[in-house]
């Protein structure tokens, strides 16, 4: 079964790395195909309305245009000898360049859910916080406004041997597997790890408990966490069975819960070599996603891809 990503791409080094994730996440997604999408610079909303009035500014339009279209068309097929070189089956990328239309972020998420990709993939810079991403606006805004697909972040070399999958009983990380296991279903040398990290009095507060909690309240929240884990793993054993991952490749694993949760997923994905993580948009208690786990997780990893699943 085919899957199609989409990675924007410019100049940038960070767009070098997200097509080569491609080309090594290639070997672990069967008949995986990609569409390189380039936004091309704003043109003068001037320029165009003079254009219709006046031939000079017209064939001025057509130079300004023709040259945004030679300089795009470059970068994509730049990238496109650097995936084929490396492996990547020429047939199945796709050349797109785009005048600029609502905004990059806008239009690279509009003409991925038009055309029903599977996933956005966008590189980030090696660096601290926010400025990890290429561009910092850009890639925020993709993430934070794909509201329907996937976005993979990717920051470095990234080998994709090994998945794991950050739950926490929720939805949005029951769709996190579902989008897991349709991308590696035809792959069947392919492991999968669920990693669940408890959900502790001390975590499931957004302020600080200066004094020990109440020992009634930490048994409501323990049980109330192993009852939803409990009744999730039988869903998440169910979307892997139909995608034809059969339980003896599925790990799970329990850590203890402190007060960084994304920090413990970190630290256990670190440890064992894992350079991909998958994770739902938001959790529970919206836990996941522009929440404190899921910053802590966006701003710890390195040589890593993350999936951040809507």
């Amino acid at each position: 079964m085919e899957k199609k990503i989409l990675i924007p791409v410019d100049k940038s080094w960070s767009s070098l790395q997200a097509v080569r994730y491609a080309v090594h996440v290639s070997s672990v997604i069967t008949d995986l195909h990609c569409v390189l999408f380039h936004v091309q610079p704003p043109v003068s909303l001037y320029l165009t309305e003079e254009a219709a009035k006046d031939m000079h500014v017209r064939a001025q339009l057509k130079k300004v245009t023709k040259k945004n279209q030679d300089a795009a068309m470059k970068i994509l097929n730049d990238l496109r000898s650097e995936m084929t070189a490396n492996g990547f089956v020429e047939e199945r990328i796709e050349l797109i360049s785009r005048p600029r239309e609502r905004g990059l972020a806008q239009d690279v998420i509009e003409y991925a859910q038009k055309n029903m990709l599977d996933a956005i993939v966008v590189g980030r810079r090696g660096v601290t916080g926010i400025q990890k991403f290429f561009d910092s606006s850009v890639s925020d805004a993709i993430l934070e406004r794909s509201q329907a697909l996937p976005v993979w972040l990717v920051q470095g070399e990234v080998q994709p041997d090994k998945i794991l999958v950050a739950i926490d009983g929720s939805q949005d990380s029951l769709r996190a597997v579902d989008h897991v296991s349709f991308m590696v279903s035809e792959n069947k040398n392919v492991n999968i790890t669920l990693v669940h990290v408890t959900n502790t009095a001390r975590n499931y507060c957004e302020i600080d408990l200066d004094e020990e909690p109440d020992p009634e309240f930490v048994k409501i929240i323990e049980k109330k966490d192993r009852a939803c884990v409990d009744g999730f793993y039988p869903a998440a054993m169910e979307k892997f069975m139909q995608m034809g991952i059969s339980k003896d490749r599925i790990d799970i694993h329990t850590l203890k819960g402190g007060r960084r949760i994304g920090n413990n997923v970190v630290e256990f994905a670190q440890k064992h070599n894992f350079s991909t993580i998958a994770l739902g948009r938001r959790g529970i208690n919206k836990s996941f996603f522009m929440g404190s786990v899921s910053r802590q997780i966006i701003g710890e990893v390195s040589d890593t891809a993350l999936w951040v699943v809507p």
